[in-house]
């Protein structure tokens, strides 16, 4: 059980999002679940239904569909008020900073729904939670927002501006009661992270990143590393002259198989 009763979940047909809808579940739960595959959210909203929840699914793709998410999400809280959404949809795959229009093509398309995506998830419901002074909100980054492989630019910067969106967020909607939690996860076992070609750090199973995330997310943390040693790592690099960090990072190459 979360504490949690009516939470919305983005990217939740696999992976991480997945592994923490199955864990919200629990006898009185309501749950939107979304993604861009239907049949995969249909499989997740089943175990969630399994867990004693009510688990109802939206397939819709967060780079050309956000309107279409944002009037499912306020139909959701308007059956019943909601007290938590998780923005948690995102793509990673690599782009070399070479200048191609390809290149920028997918750091584009990183944005879209690594960022502006989570924007559109979460911000339909800030004006609601903030007028009954109650609500969570949880914004899935990534380790990589402390300092960017070089290998995916576009990855890091999608996720950095996420975080600190966030953490802009947090400071702005604190005095009225809502909850803004910033999680920045490492590797953890899914479909993305087993696209990456290069070391994979302190790689835990998605449930175990679920399970310390929202540990986190249900006490209101502000920021949850997972893994910390991980993070404290990336940030030590961006403390160091940056020759320095920049040759730490060019010893770490990590390729991403694209979509």
């Amino acid at each position: 059980m979360s504490g949690f009763r009516r939470i919305v979940v983005s990217g939740a047909s696999r992976g991480l999002g997945a592994a923490m809808a199955r864990r919200l579940s629990g006898p009185g739960v309501s749950l939107l679940l979304l993604g861009r595959d239907g049949a995969a959210l249909a499989r997740v909203a089943t175990a969630c239904a399994e867990a004693g929840a009510t688990a109802e699914t939206f397939a819709a793709d967060l780079a050309a569909e956000r309107e279409a998410i944002a009037a499912r999400i306020l139909a959701f809280d308007d059956e019943a008020p909601c007290d938590a959404v998780i923005a948690n949809a995102g793509l990673a795959f690599g782009t070399a900073p070479d200048g191609t229009p390809e290149s920028w093509r997918q750091s584009a398309l990183q944005a879209e729904v690594n960022l502006i995506g989570a924007m559109a998830v979460a911000g339909p419901l800030l004006p609601r939670f903030a007028a009954r002074r109650a609500g969570a909100v949880l914004l899935v980054a990534s380790v990589a927002a402390f300092r960017g492989p070089v290998d995916t630019p576009g990855y890091a910067a999608s996720k950095a501006g996420l975080r600190v969106w966030g953490e802009a967020l947090r400071a702005a909607l604190s005095p009225s009661g809502v909850r803004v939690t910033v999680a920045c996860p490492g590797f953890f076992e899914s479909r993305m992270s087993a696209a990456w070609r290069g070391p994979r750090p302190l790689l835990m199973p998605a449930d175990r990143a679920a399970e310390l995330i929202l540990r986190g997310f249900r006490r209101g943390a502000a920021r949850v590393d997972v893994p910390l040693a991980l993070a404290l790592l990336l940030r030590l690099l961006d403390l160091l002259p940056p020759a320095l960090g920049d040759r730490a990072l060019r010893l770490f190459r990590t390729r991403i198989a694209p979509p």
